[in-house]
């Protein structure tokens, strides 16, 4: 929650990025308490809708589901009353928390509540309202500050919970970008980082990371947006197995047109870029955002005609043929089969790791036939004792021919378990 909850006398209650309920500093709910409880759940749901209330109809549906009940009538008001005396014994004052009107349940007015959802909605519908672009800005982060994760992250499998999760992180999203737009407009480049951080931090693996860069590029900190750019690709790699978002690959463009360099004599310049001591045996091994660059530059060499070259994708795949996707033994196979390329191709050649279990390789200046004997090589590598799991390939010619699948019966060859 964006604020200190100091307030006396305040329920303090966070639906965003987990559950809990606090009272003068006290837990009620949530928490170590345990969000599972049916008080929280009762909680839950009329401290989220304390306006329009819950009918006991579907009041009893969101708290019992279908369990078979003699009298869910009674069950209703068992929670009901052991809430109440679940609050009071937490120090709240003697009130009728839980009011029912014709039939309609609702939490009483008679005490403030403070929820981090309802504020984070408040602050977005009042900036979509206003016209004033300062103030809509200020609203706008104000907001983004209040949205600190997923509504009810641990009740994903509960419907009406799924349904407004869905809702706010839309609200979320329209807050940052609308924010951000803004933010380019006036040029503050450092509450467009800020923005970025916010944004990365709470929802990860959404690509918000490409805003901070944004930010850091046009700032001219460009060694801070070089290594934000590694560490976001590193990092969507391993958790998802995921090359960088086409955003991230623009700002890195951007980044190598805009880098300024120190003045430097021609030598000097060369021996930094012929990289003296790189002496590594194989291949080049470098990340997806260069193999792409190294690839578009040959496919303009090869305008001039002279030379073949071929691009070479390699997938691990079990027993059955089927590309490996996830388990405990994929991350070992994947190294291993990087080590297997990287040894197996020539120094001129270029690697990247494409996915969890993939690897992309560029054979300059060869022939389809070679192709099949640096396949081999990767085999001889990489197959150990008679292990299931092997290597699909499939190769294209850079000048746009269909890509094919290359076979050898040889890793086909005494199959077990890896």
């Amino acid at each position: 929650m964006r604020i200190a909850q100091t307030k006396p006398d305040v329920l303090y209650v966070r639906m965003l990025g987990g559950f809990s309920v606090l009272w003068n500093g006290k837990l009620v709910a949530g928490g170590s308490k345990g969000s599972e409880s049916q008080m929280s759940d009762l909680l839950q749901i009329l401290l989220h809708d304390r306006e329009h209330g819950v009918t006991r109809d579907r009041l009893e549906e969101l708290l019992f589901e279908d369990r078979d009940m003699s009298n869910v009538h009674h069950a209703l008001q068992s929670v009901i009353y052991n809430t109440k005396k679940k609050l009071q014994k937490a120090g709240l004052p003697d009130l009728n928390y839980i009011e029912q009107r014709r039939g309609v349940f609702f939490w009483t007015e008679k005490l403030e509540i403070v929820e981090d959802a309802a504020e984070f909605e408040r602050l977005f519908n009042e900036a979509e309202a206003t016209e004033d672009r300062d103030e809509k800005l200020a609203l706008y982060m104000d907001a983004a500050h209040w949205y600190n994760g997923e509504f009810l992250p641990s009740k994903t499998a509960v419907i009406w919970v799924s349904q407004e999760a869905r809702r706010l992180k839309g609200m979320f999203c329209r807050c940052v970008e609308n924010a951000a737009e803004i933010l380019r407009e006036n040029e503050d480049y450092f509450q467009l980082e800020e923005l970025g951080m916010i944004a990365s931090g709470i929802d990860p693996l959404a690509d918000w990371e490409s805003l901070t860069m944004e930010a850091l590029v046009s700032l001219g900190r460009y060694e801070e947006a070089r290594k934000l750019y590694d560490d976001t690709v590193q990092y969507y790699f391993n958790e998802q197995g995921l090359r960088p978002s086409q955003k991230m690959m623009d700002q890195f463009s951007r980044l190598g047109a805009e880098e300024s360099r120190q003045f430097a004599a021609l030598d000097s310049i060369q021996a930094d870029l012929t990289g003296q001591d790189d002496r590594s045996p194989g291949g080049y091994y470098c990340n997806y955002a260069v193999f792409t660059g190294v690839y578009r530059m040959l496919e303009r060499m090869l305008e001039r005609g002279g030379q073949s070259v071929y691009l070479m994708l390699c997938t691990v795949v079990d027993g059955k043929g089927n590309p490996l996707k996830e388990g405990k033994m994929l991350d070992e196979l994947t190294r291993r089969m990087g080590d297997a390329v990287r040894h197996s191709i020539r120094r001129g050649d270029a690697m990247c790791q494409y996915g969890r279990g993939q690897f992309l390789a560029l054979l300059i200046n060869t022939t389809r036939e070679n192709c099949a004997v640096v396949q081999k090589r990767i085999n001889e590598h990489f197959i150990v004792g008679r292990q299931r799991s092997r290597i699909e390939y499939y190769v294209s010619s850079m000048f746009w021919m269909p890509a094919i699948e290359l076979t050898d019966m040889s890793m086909r060859q005494g199959q077990t378990d890896e």
